[in-house]
């Protein structure tokens, strides 16, 4: 990873430096949350207006998608098309025709965005969403161009993430930009896309939150995949406002590092970030994984992970290829897929079943009590 140019944020150090001193975060004890919260519908309709259409949430890194490109986003519940225009400026929009509300864009994967055409009578549209041409105007006595652009959504590039307000009113993203220096400083805006894959999965979206909130299941959980690379349980955080920075501790995290080394210091620690209220962001020593959780009813969601790697050369990415197809396999298919999202589906087929009223939560698992009460908060 070419970090030389890249420092630590005042935050980021001083995280690093409470875990070369052994100050790890154990809290004072345990604590019990009910179990209602991950199947009750009426709590379902609440954190949707308050913690997704109101409040800012990523949908995807900006190194997806280039200058006059788009792609079709839907995993938030929404009709979407994100497209950058030719400008570099990027543009959230409804996937719906102005004449007759057919669906613009319906092929997966990045498209040239150039001209947005529908497929039925050919509206064509700019990557801004203005209307730009109709066949026939004539068809259409009155019709201005100006009032017939497409739907927009407030939305804003921090810290190489893409961010909507998805009740298309908000224009608030000061929540956010407190994580733009340290999205920054792991170079996440100089990445480069690899792969992208979205899991369906029979949990509620809290489920997959709480994963990436605590510890104390890496060993354990991970036994098979990547426990062994981790220290057992040991792990330090701090808040940035409603969000949480961590860092999980790795085999060798009690080792002297410089922390003037970025390079050396992902080498020992794990940096993770739980964006409030559905985005996780885990800093491996050579690329980064982005999660979006993305919830569809009370106790079921779809996760979208994508992967970005060190923007070098084409001769340099090939040469890394193995490599980093070897640790996609391993994340996307093994340690998430098959391990985190598994033990979720597991974990809500219990609640579901009605026999726990409440769960236990332990001292190793602060982080996961700290979201629960911002939820909460928020909800109250």
């Amino acid at each position: 990873m070419p970090t030389s140019r890249l420092r630590m944020t005042p935050g980021q150090r001083a995280l690093a430096e409470r875990m070369l001193r052994g100050d790890h975060d154990i809290g004072d004890e345990a604590r019990r949350i009910e179990t209602k919260r991950y199947i009750d519908p009426e709590r379902h309709v609440r954190e949707l207006a308050h913690c997704f259409r109101g409040f800012p949430t990523a949908l995807c890194p900006s190194a997806l998608i280039g200058p006059d490109q788009m792609i079709r986003h839907d995993a938030s519940g929404l009709d979407l098309i994100v497209a950058r225009d030719r400008d570099g400026a990027i543009h959230v929009l409804g996937n719906s025709c102005a004449h007759r509300a057919t669906r613009l864009v319906d092929e997966d994967g990045v498209l040239p965005a150039r001209k947005i055409v529908c497929p039925y009578h050919a509206w064509t549209y700019r990557p801004n969403g203005d209307l730009a041409a109709l066949p026939r105007p004539e068809a259409f006595p009155g019709l201005c161009k100006e009032d017939h652009a497409l739907k927009t959504y407030p939305a804003r590039e921090i810290g190489g993430l893409v961010w909507f307000y998805g009740d298309g009113s908000g224009e608030d993203f000061s929540p956010i930009e407190p994580l733009g220096p340290d999205l920054d400083a792991i170079g996440l805006d100089a990445m480069r896309f690899y792969r992208r894959n979205l899991h369906t999965v029979a949990a509620d979206w809290k489920m997959i939150v709480d994963a990436f909130s605590e510890s104390y299941h890496v060993k354990r959980l991970h036994a098979r995949s990547i426990g062994e690379f981790f220290a057992d349980g040991v792990a330090v955080m701090d808040r940035m406002g409603p969000h949480q920075r961590f860092i999980v501790g790795r085999a060798g995290h009690a080792e002297p590092v410089d922390l003037d080394d970025w390079q050396a210091v992902r080498e020992t620690m794990t940096f993770t970030y739980q964006i409030f209220p559905n985005t996780v962001v885990v800093v491996s020593p050579d690329y980064v994984n982005v999660l979006i959780v993305h919830p569809t009813s009370a106790g079921r969601c779809k996760v979208e992970d994508f992967m970005l790697v060190p923007d070098v050369s084409d001769a340099e990415a090939k040469a890394l290829e193995g490599r980093w197809s070897k640790s996609w396999e391993l994340l996307d298919q093994h340690t998430f897929g098959g391990e985190d999202f598994r033990a979720a589906a597991l974990c809500q087929r219990g609640v579901e079943a009605g026999l726990r009223d409440e769960m236990i939560v332990g001292t190793l698992e602060n982080g996961m009590i700290a979201f629960h009460d911002e939820l909460d908060a928020r909800l109250a």
